[in-house]
C-alpha cells in the first residue's frame, strides 16, 4: 500500500482537475437561472476555464523546474481549493467566472505539468507504465463520473456542493503531499516573460475568436462589436478573422522568440525541439483531438437535454451515464490491452470507435432522444475515450528523457486544455450558430403573417439565444404574438434545435476523423511476450536424505 500512496495523492488532484471541465455541463440550466445569466456566457465560462490553463501551463510546468516539483504541486493546489471556494459562494456570473475560470485555472496550471512529472520522479519501469496508465483511468472516470455527481448534487443539494466538496479533497491532498518524492534538484533558470506574455496572449486570441464566431461571423461581419455606436469591421472582414490571425502571427513570434533564446544561451520557456520526436508529436496531437471530441460532446448534449427537453441535471446526467459506464471500463481494459497490444493499435481502435459512435449518435437524433441508438452511441463513445485515456499519458512521457518529463507535462497540459478550449469554442459556435440560421430560415419560410415574421427577426438579429423549448411560446406571448403564433413558433424552434444538434455532431466526426491521421507515429511495438512460468529443478535433498539413511 505505501508503495502506491503516492500515486494515490497524486491520482486524487488528477480526479478534481479533471472532474471539474464536465460536472458543470450537466448543471447549465440550473446556474443560468441561479445567477441570471445566459447559456453563451456559461459557454464562455466553460471555454476561458481551459483557455487559462492551456495559456499558462508552460509557464506553470517551468515553475515547477524552478521552485521544485512538489512545492508547485502544493501551492497550486491551494490556489486551485481557494477558486473552488470562489466559485461555491459565488452571488453572481462574475465570481464564478472570477472562481472558476481564472483563480482555479490559475492553480491547475501548476498541478497538471507536477502530476506527470512526479509520477516519473517516484515510479520506474512497469511501475511508472502501470502509475501512468493508472492516472489516466482516473481522468477517464472523473470525465464519466462528472454528470453524474454534478447531476445529483444539483439535484437534490445545489451545485455549490461539487466545489464546495474540491475544497475539502485539495486540503487533503495537501496535508499528504509530504508522501511524494521531488527527487529532481531545481533549476535556478530566469523565466523569459516575453515568451510568457506571447504563448498566452496568441492562445487566448485565437480561441476567443473561434468562440465569438457563432456571433460575429467567421469572415463576413454579423452581429459586430461597437463603440460609440460604430461596428468594428476592420476593411469589412468580421472580428473573428482578426482576432485568429493575430493569434496565430503572436504563436509564430513565439516559436521564433524560442530559437533566439536557445542561440543566445538563455533558457526557452519551452524546448521547440521537442516536437522533432514524431512519437511526442503524435501522441500530444491524438490527445488534443480526444480532448475537444470530449469537450464538444460534453457541451451539446447537455445543452440539448436541459434547453430542449427540459431535463433536470439529474436526468441529464442519468442519460449520460452510458458514456460514462463505458469510459471507465474501457479504461481499465486499455490498461489491461497494453501488457499484450502496441499502444498504436489500442489508440487505433479507440480513434476508430469514436469515429463511429459520432455516426451512430448522428442517425440517432430525434426530438426526444429516446431511441436505443443514442444509448449504443453514447456507450461506443466512452469505449473510444477510455482506451485512449489509458494510453496517450505513458506515450508522451516515455518519450523523453526523465529530465524533460516536467515541460513534456506542461506540453501535455496545454493540448489537453487548448482541445477541451476548441471543443467548446468550436462544437458550441456550430451548434448556436447553425440554431440561428435554421429558425430564421424557417420562420421566414413559415406560415406567420409578416408582422410576426418582423418582430421575430428584429429580437434575433443578435443570433437565436438558447432558451428551453417549452418557454417559446410564453417568450412569444410576451412579445405580442398570438397563442396559435406561439406554438408554431415553439415547433419551428424545437426542429432548429434538432437541426443544430446535427450538425454539431458531424463537426465531432469530422474531427475524430482528421484525428486518425496523426495516429501514424504511436509506437507499434507491442510488449514482449511473457516467459512461461518455469518449474524450479527437483533439489538432491532427497537422494542425500536416502543415502545418509542407507
Amino acid at each position: 500500500m505505501k508503495k502506491w500512496s503516492v500515486l494515490i495523492v497524486l491520482g486524487c488532484a488528477q480526479f478534481v482537475l479533471v472532474l471539474d471541465g464536465t460536472v458543470m455541463n450537466v448543471s447549465i440550466s440550473t446556474v443560468v437561472a441561479d445567477l441570471d445569466t445566459t447559456v453563451t456566457a456559461m459557454q464562455a465560462a466553460i471555454t476561458f476555464y481551459t483557455l487559462t490553463m492551456a495559456a499558462l501551463m508552460l509557464l506553470g510546468a517551468k515553475l515547477g523546474d524552478v521552485w521544485g516539483r512538489r512545492r508547485a504541486f502544493v501551492v497550486g493546489s491551494m490556489i486551485y481549493a481557494t477558486g473552488s471556494l470562489i466559485t461555491a459562494l459565488s452571488p453572481n456570473f462574475a465570481f464564478l467566472f472570477l472562481g472558476w475560470s481564472i483563480v482555479e485555472g490559475l492553480g491547475a496550471v501548476l498541478v497538471i505539468p507536477a502530476v506527470a512529472a512526479l509520477v516519473a520522479d517516484n515510479y520506474t519501469g512497469t511501475d511508472r507504465v502501470k502509475a501512468y496508465a493508472t492516472i489516466g483511468a482516473l481522468s477517464g472516470a472523473a470525465v464519466a463520473a462528472g454528470p453524474l455527481i454534478g447531476g445529483f448534487l444539483t439535484t437534490y443539494a445545489s451545485w455549490r456542493y461539487v466545489f464546495a466538496g474540491e475544497v475539502v479533497i485539495m486540503i487533503i491532498v495537501v496535508s499528504f503531499s509530504r508522501l511524494v518524492t521531488d527527487s529532481t534538484p531545481r533549476e535556478p533558470v530566469r523565466i523569459d516573460i516575453w515568451s510568457v506574455l506571447l504563448s498566452s496572449s496568441g492562445l487566448v486570441l485565437a480561441v476567443f475568436g473561434m468562440l465569438q464566431s457563432k456571433t460575429w461571423g467567421w469572415v463576413r461581419p454579423a452581429a459586430s462589436p461597437d463603440i460609440a455606436g460604430r461596428e468594428i469591421t476592420p476593411l469589412g472582414i468580421s472580428l473573428t478573422s482578426w482576432l485568429i490571425l493575430a493569434g496565430t502571427f503572436l504563436l509564430y513570434a513565439f516559436v521564433r522568440r524560442q530559437g533566439t533564446l536557445v542561440r543566445s544561451g538563455r533558457p526557452p520557456l519551452v524546448h521547440m525541439e521537442v516536437f522533432s520526436i514524431r512519437v511526442l508529436r503524435s501522441g500530444l496531437t491524438v490527445l488534443g483531438a480526444q480532448y475537444a471530441i470530449t469537450a464538444g460532446l460534453f457541451f451539446m448534449v447537455p445543452v440539448y437535454l436541459q434547453m430542449t427537453l427540459g431535463l433536470d441535471a439529474l436526468a441529464t446526467g442519468t442519460k449520460i451515464f452510458p458514456l460514462s459506464v463505458s469510459l471507465i471500463l474501457f479504461s481499465v481494459v486499455g490498461t489491461r490491452l497494453s501488457a499484450r497490444w502496441s499502444p498504436r493499435r489500442i489508440v487505433r481502435w479507440g480513434q476508430s470507435i469514436l469515429v463511429v459512435s459520432s455516426l451512430v449518435l448522428l442517425g440517432s437524433v430525434s426530438i426526444d432522444l429516446k431511441n436505443g441508438f443514442f444509448a449504443a452511441g453514447m456507450f461506443c463513445a466512452g469505449a473510444g475515450l477510455g482506451l485512449l485515456a489509458s494510453q496517450l499519458g505513458n506515450v508522451n512521457m516515455s518519450a523523453v528523457t526523465e529530465k524533460q518529463t516536467s515541460e513534456v507535462g506542461g506540453l501535455q497540459g496545454v493540448f489537453q486544455n487548448l482541445g477541451s478550449s476548441l471543443g467548446t469554442a468550436v462544437i458550441g459556435s456550430v451548434l448556436i450558430a447553425s440554431l440561428t440560421t435554421s429558425f430564421t430560415s424557417a420562420v421566414a419560410a413559415s406560415d406567420l403573417p409578416a408582422s410576426a415574421q418582423s418582430l421575430v427577426s428584429a429580437s434575433t438579429q443578435d443570433g437565436v439565444p438558447i432558451v428551453e423549448a417549452s418557454s417559446v411560446d410564453t417568450i412569444a406571448a410576451q412579445a405580442g404574438l398570438t397563442t396559435a403564433q406561439g406554438q408554431t413558433l415553439t415547433t419551428l424552434y424545437t426542429d432548429s434545435q434538432v437541426t443544430s444538434l446535427r450538425l454539431a455532431l458531424f463537426a465531432l466526426t469530422v474531427i475524430g476523423l482528421l484525428s486518425l491521421l496523426f495516429s501514424r507515429r504511436i509506437p507499434a511495438d507491442a510488449p514482449p511476450p511473457r516467459a512461461p512460468a518455469r518449474r524450479s529443478p527437483p533439489t538432491d535433498e532427497a537422494p542425500q536424505v536416502r543415502a545418509q539413511k542407507g
